[in-house]
């Protein structure tokens, strides 16, 4: 039963099958054209006149862009079409043979080469059969992956726009002998690029004379425009440096007791210098431009110096010596009373800012003329004057017992000293009074000496407020100015480039 089946199928197939007799028929339209003929010659009926060739290409995808080395690499198919007056037949004298194809090298061809290859060939087009039909017209398309020289103009890197033209033209053949026609550039097929996007894809026919010659030389230049994604380099690079130049206002913040300022500016300094170099690495070696990337680069690590330079000058502030040398006049005029007033700050101890024109007079716990006088008092007066005198001040001496450890000095000498109150009052003890003044007058010495130390004491404090309230005053400024400037300078220099909010729009919301 499954013999007939398969018989039946099989005749059915042989009805439906036409009978081909192109192998014969092909084989002979073979040998008739290439009869006499050579592919050295120009196919024209007239050799005065110029043979046209339609020239086009597809592109396939663009496969790299070089900048160190500007050159790109693009996957393109090349069409060229003309008419070869010798590769005609009549289709009844051949039934069924409606085309033929050649190789290359049987037939002639146009030499069509790329300019500006930087290929090691040269030639990077892979040589394929070419296909006539039988009104004599050629089809060839060559496929390739071509490398040609590109000036890559990295100024507005990474959001910039690169224009990388690929010409194409005849090597041996002027313009009076193959007359070129442009065809569009066809990108239906086109493959997208992770880095860079297809703008345009235009084409031009160039016409050029040259002194030796009357002839033109025709070549047909297209200009592959496409713009480079900024996603990768905005996440990878732009986006760290902005977060580390923001870490290099943080200085300002940081009190100049810890003793890390100095260490987290040369930190944020070394971090810009390792994202330089990254950028560095991918820039070609040239100076006919900056990158945008590398002069922003440049501005922050110029900020970042300078903060360190600002950081210095603050810890010196901050440290000073109170026996350096007192605050100049100018320095306590612009930095204590204006700065101070403008940028909002109090002085430790005070519940508000001061204004810009108020000038204090410092304070001091006993004045000379108060000790003067109290000496002269000494030496006037009787015994009991000397002693109400001590009694004034015995309150200083056990009121700053608590915090001196000079007082101890004083307070153990009253005590000790606290039974010749009946010597002084009684009367008939003069030969001891003498003794007494002696010993008060050395009590007396001994507490002007304490209160001299507390005055320079409380004069140092005073000294050293002033410098410390000078060092925040600057640390409030520097941050201040160098969050301005940051800022201007990261949108400036940014928004500089031409397409910037086009690539910020398409690459980070799209």
């Amino acid at each position: 039963m499954e013999l007939p089946n398969i018989l039946l199928c099989a005749a059915a197939i042989a009805c439906t099958v036409k009978v081909s007799h192109q192998g014969p028929n092909q084989r002979r339209l073979y040998q008739d054209l290439m009869k006499g003929y050579n592919p050295l010659e120009r196919p024209v009926f007239n050799d005065s006149q110029a043979l046209a060739v339609q020239f086009g290409l597809t592109l396939m995808q663009i496969m790299d862009v070089d900048e160190k080395n500007q050159v790109l690499t693009t996957n393109i198919w090349l069409r060229m079409y003309w008419n070869d007056y010798y590769l005609q037949w009549n289709t009844a004298e051949y039934p069924g043979v409606t085309d033929v194809r050649f190789p290359d090298h049987l037939i002639w061809k146009p030499d069509i080469l790329l300019y500006n290859s930087a290929d090691e060939r040269f030639d990077a087009a892979v040589h394929t059969n070419i296909v006539v039909n039988s009104s004599g017209n050629c089809t060839y398309l060559p496929p390739g992956i071509f490398k040609s020289t590109c000036h890559i103009d990295v100024r507005w890197f990474p959001f910039d726009v690169q224009r990388c033209d690929l010409k194409f033209g005849s090597w041996t053949y002027e313009g009076w002998s193959l007359d070129l026609k442009m065809l569009e550039a066809d990108t239906t097929d086109y493959i997208a690029n992770g880095e860079w996007d297809l703008v345009e894809f235009p084409g031009r026919k160039n016409e050029r004379f040259y002194e030796c010659c009357e002839e033109p030389y025709t070549d047909i230049t297209f200009t592959l425009v496409m713009r480079r994604r900024t996603l990768y380099y905005g996440l990878n690079l732009l986006i760290p440096c902005v977060l580390i130049s923001t870490l290099a206002l943080l200085v300002f913040l940081l009190p100049a007791d810890s003793g890390e300022k100095i260490s987290l500016g040369i930190t944020v300094l070394l971090s810009l210098t390792v994202f330089m170099l990254l950028v560095a690495e991918i820039m070609p070696a040239t100076s006919d431009s900056v990158p945008l990337i590398a002069q922003y680069f440049a501005t922050t690590m110029v900020i970042v110096g300078l903060s360190v330079i600002a950081t210095v000058v603050v810890l010196q502030y901050h440290h000073h010596d109170p026996h350096g040398g007192k605050m100049p006049k100018w320095t306590r005029v612009i930095l204590l009373n204006w700065c101070a007033w403008f940028l909002r700050m109090r002085r430790p101890g005070e519940e508000r800012v001061r204004s810009a024109c108020h000038n204090k007079a410092r304070r001091s716990s006993l004045t000379s003329m108060d000790l003067n006088a109290s000496a002269s008092a000494s030496q006037s007066n009787n015994g009991n004057m000397l002693y109400v005198g001590l009694r004034g001040l015995e309150s200083i001496q056990y009121s700053a017992a608590a915090t001196s450890p000079d007082s101890g000095v004083l307070s153990g000498r009253l005590v000790a000293r606290a039974g010749e109150d009946e010597l002084l009052l009684s009367p008939g003890n003069s030969s001891s009074v003498g003794h007494v003044e002696a010993e008060l007058a050395k009590i007396l010495d001994e507490v002007r000496f304490i209160a001299k130390r507390f005055r320079d004491h409380d004069e140092d404090d005073s000294v050293c407020n002033e410098w410390k309230f000078a060092a925040s005053v600057i640390d409030r400024l520097c941050l201040m100015a160098f969050s301005v400037f940051t800022i201007l300078c990261t949108i400036g220099i940014l928004m500089s480039a031409p397409n910037f909010v086009e690539a910020i729009s398409k690459d980070f919301f799209s």
